[in-house]
């Protein structure tokens, strides 16, 4: 359960932490936020914040394109959020949620000029996807904004409705998630993951200039199958019918995980079951993510007092 936040530069109790209905971000979108997992390590009882600094500096980077100034470093924000988790107490895995966003009151829309906060909160979390034994994907029929509509590498609040009209067409028409297209139709990324093929022994994954979201998980499943596992990554544009004769897909992301797809537009992807790479890439993103591989362990931030 959720008891505190950081809300505009105080610790407060959860239900203190309101924001105006006359805001310009509730009214226009003008915010942008992140997703920042904590895994909790029982044989350490340690939390860890997996690549928090990383995912504060692209709030920053978002921030910026949004004309914000929050004051504040990388480094203070993985400060605060350690004072937030360890006020919280969870023994348990947990997501961040970063929000900064625009502040004034009124009627009007623009981006410079008005008061920029910042909030923080966290909860218990565990599977964003209920697939254990893979999802079910379908190729959306909306399409992924494009970066000079809206810039798809900053994590604006208002953006993710696009999101939102795929994921909810991908669930009526009884799939887990959906997949969208840029608007030349090559393969982009699902509502709220990066997407990877694997074809013959490599993972295939579209380049960071057709409109994905620069994701954190996305680079460390490159570093980490490449140092670790000897894959190599290619990053190019992806037809549609390249989803229907790969290997194997799977979707990561910091809510996401690593979920292998096992079906697109009802066609089995290979076996129809999580594949080899699948499977190998995942089993080491969840050693690496608790702080079980000392190469990678500069990644992950201890919350509680050694």
């Amino acid at each position: 359960m959720t008891r505190y936040a950081y809300f505009e530069g105080a610790f407060v109790p959860i239900e203190q932490a309101q924001v105006s209905i006359m805001a310009n971000a509730f009214n226009y979108g003008a915010g942008c936020f992140e997703g920042i997992r904590a895994y909790w390590n029982a044989d350490e009882e340690q939390l860890f914040i997996f690549r928090g600094l990383e995912h504060y500096q692209r709030l920053l980077r978002s921030a910026h394109i949004l004309f914000m100034e929050l004051n504040l470093s990388a480094t203070d924000l993985i400060d605060l959020t350690c004072q937030l988790l360890r006020m919280e107490g969870f023994c348990e895995d947990a997501y961040i949620r970063p929000l900064a966003y625009k502040a004034t009151e009124g009627i009007g829309v623009r981006l410079h000029g008005l008061d920029d906060r910042l909030a923080i909160f966290s909860v218990p979390f565990g599977e964003y996807i209920d697939a254990s034994d893979g999802a079910k994907a379908g190729v959306s029929s909306w399409r992924r904004i494009d970066d000079n509509a809206m810039p798809a590498r900053s994590k604006i609040t208002g953006a993710y409705v696009n999101s939102a009209f795929a994921k909810s067409e991908a669930l009526l028409h009884g799939y887990d998630e959906a997949i969208v297209l840029t608007q030349d139709g090559h393969v982009s990324e699902g509502s709220a993951e990066n997407i990877f093929l694997v074809k013959d022994g490599r993972l295939i994954t579209p380049p960071v200039s057709d409109n994905i979201l620069e994701g954190i998980t996305r680079q460390t499943v490159m570093q980490i199958a490449g140092e670790e596992l000897g894959i190599s990554t290619d990053e190019r544009k992806i037809d549609r019918s390249e989803l229907y004769v790969a290997d194997e897909v799977f979707f990561c992301g910091t809510g996401v995980q690593v979920v292998p797809v096992v079906e697109i537009d009802h066609r089995p992807v290979g076996a129809g079951v999580m594949g080899p790479v699948a499977k190998r890439v995942r089993d080491l993103y969840f050693d690496v993510v608790r702080g079980m591989v000392p190469r990678y362990r500069e990644w992950c931030v201890p919350v509680y007092p050694g």
